[in-house]
């Protein structure tokens, strides 16, 4: 189960240090020299921390290690710590993440859903996290199902994923099973799907998650690292995308049917 978690962590430099840091009521925020990420900052269940200290100069790459930890506050900190590294704008283009220089670009451009409306037609489509106009974007188009770990009136519940992903053609996961390690076994459940996409501002740009079956990577590159500070902090009430751009990811070739 580990081998992906401990495959991001590797890839972070040794030298790397955590320049801020702020765990909010709905991002958590890392910053390290230029590259800053996100992920969800939920109120999750508490468990018993593994860090007693200051982590402002700690290693970035000993705290991405918290993404592992079952305090799952805690792991948000390790997975926005990941992003930190991997959704720096300077990474992510050397990794080939294509993205503008424009301080704001429209993000519909690249959000997942719309771009993936004309592929899904008439297929199978499985989405893990409810995500903002679904219904509108996917329902009249696909055979369409939306699981959620707070199931609102015509979502299923998380048990759900043994029994749908395995006949989706193509399935949208959460960010944020990263950090309450479902997404391994996700991944298991999509192995025979078209097109498997990660989703959601937490989502690591790592080339790295294409070994393990995700197809596309959407997530976000954050441009205004002090505007994503203070979004975290509370100080702003706005989406985190504000703050950087959208972004899709994709391995390369994969044949669509």
């Amino acid at each position: 189960m580990w081998e992906l978690y401990d495959a991001l962590i590797a890839g972070i430099p040794e030298d790397c240090r955590v320049d801020e840091l702020v765990c909010g009521n709905h991002y958590t925020y890392v910053r390290s020299g230029e590259g800053s990420g996100v992920a969800a900052g939920r109120p999750y269940d508490q468990r018993l921390p593994m860090f007693h200290k200051n982590l402002l100069g700690a290693s970035l790459r000993e705290v991405a290690g918290c993404v592992k930890s079952w305090n799952l506050m805690e792991a948000a900190l390790g997975n926005a710590a990941l992003n930190a590294y991997y959704n720096n704008p300077q990474v992510a283009r050397a990794n080939g993440v294509e993205f503008s220089d424009v301080r704001r670009v429209e993000d519909r451009r690249y959000d997942p859903f719309i771009m993936s409306q004309n592929a899904v037609k008439g297929k199978r489509v499985v989405v893990v996290g409810h995500f903002p106009y679904l219904e509108n974007l996917l329902e009249p188009v696909c055979d369409f199902s939306i699981i959620e770990w707070e199931p609102i009136e015509g979502d299923y519940p998380m048990p759900a994923c043994e029994y749908l992903l395995p006949e989706a053609d193509y399935a949208f996961l959460t960010c944020t099973s990263l950090v309450d390690k479902t997404l391994p076994r996700m991944l298991e459940l999509t192995k025979n799907a078209v097109r498997v996409t990660m989703v959601g501002p937490g989502t690591p740009l790592a080339p790295a998650l294409f070994a393990y079956g995700i197809d596309e990577l959407s997530g976000i590159v954050i441009k205004d690292n002090a505007q994503a500070f203070r979004i975290a902090a509370g100080a702003e009430q706005l989406k985190i995308f504000t703050a950087g751009q959208k972004v899709a990811f994709k391995a390369d070739n994969k044949a669509e049917g």
